[in-house]
């Protein structure tokens, strides 16, 4: 999985928003704002897996392209959680620095490979 840079960015994504994940429900008992972007902060990895053992390049397009939703959904709830002041402006930037990261990364391969079916 390292060998892959977006398999391996993926994944420590997911790691970082399962801590965020914990951290909203324990120190804040906020079960429903830490589901949300635990389901869509994940799922960014879920979808790439798929993509990287889909079974043709239509597959692979559109798995990643729902990596990508999935980044803009963590997006949102991202912002959501900073403006609910359940984190710190530091600890936002941080993550969402993260988080474009990687959608830059999945934007850059969906439109290299839409070009190339």
């Amino acid at each position: 999985m390292k060998d892959n840079p977006i398999v391996a960015k993926s994944l420590s994504f997911a790691l970082r928003i399962v801590r965020l994940s914990r951290y909203l429900a324990g120190e804040h008992k906020e079960l429903t704002l830490s589901r949300e972007v635990l389901t869509a902060g994940t799922g960014i990895g879920k979808f790439v897996i798929l993509a990287e053992s889909g079974e043709s390049s239509e597959s692979f397009v559109a798995n990643m392209a729902k990596a990508l939703q999935r980044a803009d959904e963590t997006e949102y709830w991202l912002v959501l959680i900073r403006y609910a002041d359940l984190l710190k402006e530091n600890e936002f930037d941080s993550v969402e620095a993260d988080r474009k990261e990687l959608a830059r990364m999945l934007t850059a391969i969906v439109k290299t490979s839409k070009r190339q079916l």
